[in-house]
């Protein structure tokens, strides 16, 4: 009897608890056939608040679509700032590159640094050290460039002097190209061009070409204009050797007065057949 005292204590209070819930749901109404259901809670994630500083422009993260624009074109003009200019990049210059008018240079004396200098070399071909005064560079590599100083410093100045020549800028150099060719004009080349290549960029020579006397004007170092006459056709057949074409030369190729009388003199005479108040038109 003691123990079942305390079981029947506990048992009343749950059988209470039991039937009240029984009695809620009976006693709740039911919903009407045309009630929608009642809502359901749905959790809904705030989206997160930027705080951005008093006169602070939008940053990364906050970003406006005009400021993404702006950054975006600013972007594309600093690539194309940086770009590589095909007519000025070292990239594609060989060492057979010759030094021409205009170029700007790193002239280095090894041990030396009072004579290290850049310069650009003027329309002559020429630049101005210090000790030596104007040496002419123009037409030469970077390596001859560097025998050619160390033989000038050598002779009074250094005792076995290692100099080193570095192409800082290039320009572009021209050819012109005049007389009996396909297409005369001006060419921009860079590298090393000769005779034979010239003629092939302008498309080799017209039909009254006369190939076995090329002129080549070109400027000498003191100023004066030097002629050089070459024969296309020996140097086609590898019988000379083919020449190096330098900045700012200019090639004439001549027209054959002979072949251009013949041409014009049959022209004629088959203008003055078909021409009825020619002295040499048929009766």
């Amino acid at each position: 009897m003691s123990t079942m005292k305390p079981l029947r204590r506990l048992a009343l209070p749950a059988l209470a608890l039991w039937v009240g819930a029984a009695s809620a749901q009976t006693t709740a109404p039911a919903p009407a056939a045309g009630d929608a259901p009642p809502p359901r809670a749905v959790m809904q994630m705030a989206a997160p608040v930027q705080s951005t500083p008093v006169g602070a422009s939008p940053a990364a993260g906050g970003m406006a679509p005009g400021a993404a624009t702006q950054n975006n074109a600013a972007a594309a003009a600093a690539t194309a700032a940086n770009a590589v200019n095909p007519l000025t990049s070292l990239a594609g210059l060989g060492t057979d590159y010759t030094i021409g008018p205009n170029d700007l240079i790193d002239i280095d004396v090894y041990g030396v640094p009072e004579l290290k200098r850049t310069v650009r070399v003027n329309s002559s071909g020429l630049v101005s050290l210090p000790l030596v005064g104007q040496v002419s560079l123009g037409g030469l590599t970077a390596q001859e460039a560097e025998k050619r100083l160390e033989k000038v410093y050598g002779e009074k100045y250094l005792a076995n002097p290692q100099i080193s020549v570095f192409i800082r800028e290039f320009t572009t150099q021209r050819v012109t190209v005049e007389g009996a060719v396909a297409k005369p004009g001006v060419y921009p080349f860079t590298g090393q061009l000769t005779l034979l290549r010239t003629m092939a960029l302008v498309g080799g020579g017209g039909p009254m070409a006369r190939l076995d006397e090329v002129m080549v004007y070109r400027k000498a170092p003191d100023g004066r204009m030097e002629t050089l006459t070459y024969n296309m056709e020996k140097i086609r057949d590898g019988t000379e050797p083919d020449p190096i074409i330098y900045a700012e030369d200019v090639i004439v190729v001549k027209r054959d007065a002979t072949r251009a009388l013949l041409r014009d003199s049959l022209l004629r005479d088959a203008i003055d057949a078909i021409n009825p108040f020619s002295a040499l038109a048929p009766k």
